[in-house]
């Protein structure tokens, strides 16, 4: 203190003036650096939960707006999932045992027939190649089911479908907000509400496990 009283007025103030502009730029740096390396962060998270497969055939423009790897991968999952989940609401409405359970299987058929014939048109449409049968992982999943009857059908039926639908939710969710082209868009906009329903059906079954047991990244 007794070497600050030795200073000039001047000097004090010059002084004063520095460490008041010392102080702004350690505040704005330290804002900064959390925003230089994490800023990106939240986008990169939310990729990296949300599996997809890029075809590398790039970008293409459409009519309806450039069409990425991400938008094409989206089409063909829509399908797929209708391809095993169509039979699995079947199967439930065959042998669900209670109300509960059979009402998640119409609702199930109900809904994939009609995103089917949606990834269908919108394939057609963007020149998109769709797959013909279930992945060899969801035809596991059917087969689980077919082999099972009576109350570990219903759990089972509850507790497979739930977890798949939880990771296509976040794939529709990713597309939505990414995707540039309108009919791409407009599915992504319908599967969100026909997958949030099959959501809610599933789990007023009263059958659900949280947490999904081993979380097996079902597609």
């Amino acid at each position: 203190m007794s070497s600050l009283r030795a200073l000039s007025p001047a000097s004090q103030r010059t002084l004063g003036t520095g460490l008041v502009v010392f102080s702004l730029a350690a505040t704005l740096l330290a804002l900064l650096i959390p925003v230089y390396l994490f800023g990106g962060a939240g986008t990169a998270a939310a990729s990296a939960r949300t599996a997809w497969t890029d075809d590398g055939e790039g970008t293409r423009q459409t009519p309806s707006g450039p069409l990425t790897a991400l938008d094409r991968d989206f089409v063909r999952r829509v399908r797929l999932a209708g391809l095993w989940e169509k039979p699995a609401g079947k199967l439930a409405l065959e042998r669900g045992t209670t109300d509960a359970v059979r009402m998640a299987g119409e609702h199930l058929v109900d809904g994939h027939t009609e995103l089917d014939q949606r990834s269908a048109d919108t394939a057609r449409s963007l020149g998109v190649s769709l797959p013909e049968r279930p992945s060899a992982e969801q035809q596991g999943w059917l087969d689980q089911l077919q082999g099972s009857r009576g109350a570990v059908f219903d759990r089972l039926f509850a507790n497979l479908v739930r977890a798949a639908h939880g990771k296509v939710f976040g794939l529709v969710a990713l597309v939505r907000d990414r995707t540039s082209n309108a009919l791409v868009r407009a599915l992504a906009t319908r599967a969100n509400t026909v997958v949030l329903d099959h959501i809610t059906v599933l789990e007023n079954t009263g059958l659900v496990d949280f947490p999904h047991p081993g979380d097996n990244e079902k597609k």
